[in-house]
Parts: C-alpha cells; structure tokens; sequence
C-alpha cells in the first residue's frame, strides 16, 4: 500500500498509509480465489463473509462490500487499520502458500472508506432499530473494542443497553492508546456514532463502582452485565530510579499524546516534554506506538530497549517496519537495572546488562538470561515503560464473590460466562493485554450468551 515518506511523515501525526484508491482495490480483490471452504473466515474473530465482501469489491459493488462487513462487524474502519489480519484472516488464506495472500484488512479499509467518503449517512437520522424491543436492560461496563461490539450486538437483539465508560470520550484503548497516525481519531468517532444510532445510550464519565455500583444497578432493572473494562493498570519494572521525573508508564505517554492531544500543544492544554533521547522499554504494539509517538514529539534519538531478540517480540511487523524505517534504534536483548537521576530528580542514564537466550518460559519463550559483566549506561531524558498492563481493581473490588484469577483478571470462559450468573466479561479484562480484534470477539461471543441468558438459557 502506498504511505507517507519516513522521513516526511516523522513530523506529523498525519496517518502513515494512504490506503487502496478503487483501481487497486479491485486489482487486489481480483485475486482472491473465492474458496468454497472459506478457510479466511475461520481466522476471523469479527466472523466477517470475507469472500462475498472482496467478490463484492471486485465486481465494484463496494456499498454491497461495505454492507456485508457491517453484519457482524461494528467498526470495520478500526479492523481494516489495526487488526492483525497477518496472523488470522491472512494467514489462513489459500494463496499463503505462495508467500502472498490476499490483503484483506487493506481491503477492508477500503470498502469502509469509501462509505465514509461516498455514502454520507444524514446527522439527523432517526435511530436505526433493527429488531423489536425485548423490554430488558443490559449494562455494558467499558467503551472499548469489547463493550462497543457487544453493545452493538444487543442492540440489534432489540435489548435496551447502556453503555458505561470511565473517560470523556468512547473508544478505550482507540482513543487513548493508538496514535492518530496509525488509527485517525474522527474514523473511531464516526464507527462510535454509528453504533449509537443503533439505540446505545453511552454515558461517559460514568465510573461504575464509585458512582454506582452492579448492586445498585440491579435495583435499577438491570438483568445482566458485560464488563469489558479493559487492562489498564500499567505494570513498571520494579528497579531502582523508576519514581524519577521523566518515567512514564506507556499509558499515561500515550494517554497525554492521544486522547488529550499533546501532540497539538498549545492548542491543547496537555503538555508533554520528551527530550532529546527517549528509551522505550518493551516490544509489543504498544512500545512501537509510544516510539514512534516520541520521534514525532521532537526526540532526536528513540531506542527500543528489549530483553529478548527481534523474533520473540509481540509487535506486528508492520509496526517493526515502520519503527525502523523511521530510525527507532533497537537494542536487544538488554534488561535496564537501574535508573539515575540529578540531584534535582531527573533522569541522567539508565545502566542495562546484556543477556542471552537460555530455556522456555511458562510464555513457550526462550528465557532471557543476564550475562555477568555485561552492564552498560545509556544517556536518555525521558523513559517509557511498556511492558503491559493489569486489570484495575476499582470496580472488581465492589463485586462480592467474583472469581478472579491470579493476576486480578476476571475468570470467565470463551463465552464470557463468570461464576455470577447475570455477570458477563470479555477482553483484556479476561485476557490481559491482547488484540482488538481479539476482544471484539469476545464481545460477540458474550452478546449472544447474554441473550440465551435473558431467554432462559441455563447459564453454566
């Protein structure tokens, strides 16, 4: 797909892919083998007819593409952006075997898109109500990828649902945890929009377990619940120097450059000050985003700090591509030990052993082992820790006899029954941190056993 120059688009937050025009959208869809047994859907976990989508697009009937992507998939611009269509959809496609598979998600994009661009919903729309009102309330707890789908899902099971969420504005992790360069904030907004006009009342700022809690909402006529309030609790390091200024969880960096738009200061109140060398400590979608978020902040030298090798990292490699071409130095397999500071509590450098590959872990990963001898400074301003995240215990803690894992994550199976039978959860919440497409799924697993609960279902 064509895209921004890396050295153009490292000083901006402008997307970075341009995206298919419809020449070689239907170019791409052309290839596609229509195969009988579909082996793409079964990568899916948004369970979109992808063959009849890309058919569609083929033979230019890109409102037919677009209509048939949005029956079972909410946020179909989202996905065409974020999802990791390589290890799913893609790497079940037939034409793998040639090393080249049809590009789905870009595909995807597209057809999205061009609703977008073609097909101009009216502002004044009367509410979309596709099926008749069952008369029955649904709390959905958490405005992310999970609870948006499963919201949407009910609602078009005729359910009256509302929808809770803690901060100003919908979206969770796609509002505040990708950058606008990778996922445009109006894109999240129109898909939102979209999903309220199914009859969804969002309310926002709305934290439940301090303003309300399940008990009183039961009380209120609530028959059952979806929490799908994602992982955010970040983990840290546990070293030395890590209370320092200029230690940033990668959920506050990124929190401050997305959702309160730091990038734009001072037209925004947000401000934020990166330095002149920025570590990131991590390798997962998360470190690329707040790397690559620091270059365009004005770092003039970003480096990932990673224990293991470049082949255990969780990132896409789309994402590992794009963070080197933009000059994101990597150091691997290297474990920071401590952080000094200035008299005055800054960060001076941060001292880091090397280490080397020894047996798996629990993860199926080669353990990193720190060699003897081996420590090392890095001169660096500013240090972003993104190694993942727990379930916040604020509202878990108000919800007498759920079943908890030992992490704090909720225990719930793969259609989000817990062990309260009118509690639901999906997500990251369940999961820890994982994909959106990964917690769509979840949402939609858990709507349709929410239904089968509200319909007599036993719930085991």
């Amino acid at each position: 797909m064509r895209e921004q120059n890396s050295k153009e688009r490292i000083k901006n937050f402008d997307e970075v892919p341009y995206g298919y025009n419809e020449e070689e959208a239907v170019s791409e869809a052309s290839r596609c083998l229509g195969c009988k047994t579909a082996p793409c859907v079964n990568g899916c976990p948004a369970e979109i007819d992808i063959p009849a989508f890309i058919k569609a697009i083929k033979e230019k009937r890109f409102k037919d593409a677009i209509d048939t992507i949005k029956k079972t998939n909410n946020l179909p611009a989202v996905c065409g952006r974020v999802c990791p269509q390589e290890d799913q959809c893609e790497k079940m496609c037939v034409l793998m075997k040639t090393g080249n598979p049809i590009n789905i998600g870009s595909l995807e994009r597209f057809a999205a898109d061009f609703e977008k661009q073609n097909i101009q919903s009216s502002e004044n729309e009367e509410l979309e109500m596709p099926h008749e009102k069952r008369g029955k309330k649904v709390a959905v707890i958490g405005a992310g990828p999970a609870g948006l789908t499963c919201a949407a899902d009910l609602a078009k099971m005729g359910y009256d649902v509302t929808l809770f969420e803690a901060l100003h504005k919908p979206g969770g992790v796609l509002v505040y945890g990708i950058p606008e360069f990778r996922l445009p904030k109006e894109i999240v907004a129109k898909e939102v929009s979209a999903i309220h006009k199914l009859g969804v009342d969002i309310k926002l700022n709305y934290i439940i377990g301090k303003i309300k809690t399940i008990d009183k909402l039961r009380q209120e006529g609530f028959k059952a619940f979806f929490i799908a309030t994602g992982a955010g609790l970040p983990y840290f390091l546990g070293i030395p120097g890590e209370n320092l200024n200029g230690v940033y969880s990668a959920n506050e960096f990124l929190t401050r450059v997305n959702l309160m738009k730091a990038y734009k200061f001072p037209e925004y109140d947000t401000p934020i000050n990166v330095g002149k060398k920025v570590v990131v400590i991590g390798a997962g979608n998360v470190a690329m985003d707040s790397a690559r978020c620091a270059l365009r902040l004005g770092a003039e030298k970003v480096y990932i700090v990673y224990r293991r090798t470049e082949a255990e990292m969780p990132a896409r490699i789309d994402e590992i591509h794009h963070a080197k071409e933009e000059g994101i130095e990597f150091h691997l397999l290297t474990t920071p030990i401590k952080i000094i500071g200035t008299d005055e509590g800054n960060i001076q450098k941060m001292i880091c052993l090397k280490n080397e590959l020894g047996e798996p872990d629990e993860s199926g990963r080669r353990r990193p082992v720190s060699m003897e001898g081996s420590d090392f400074e890095m001169q660096v301003d500013t240090i972003v820790v993104a190694i993942g995240n727990g379930p916040n215990p604020l509202l878990l803690d108000t919800i007498e006899g759920l079943k908890l894992g030992r992490k704090g994550n909720i225990t719930a199976d793969e259609c989000g029954h817990t062990n309260i039978k009118d509690i639901f959860s999906g997500g990251d919440i369940v999961t820890g941190s994982a994909t959106v497409i990964a917690a769509m799924g979840a949402g939609k697993h858990s709507a349709r056993a929410i239904d089968k609960y509200l319909n007599g279902a036993e719930v085991i």
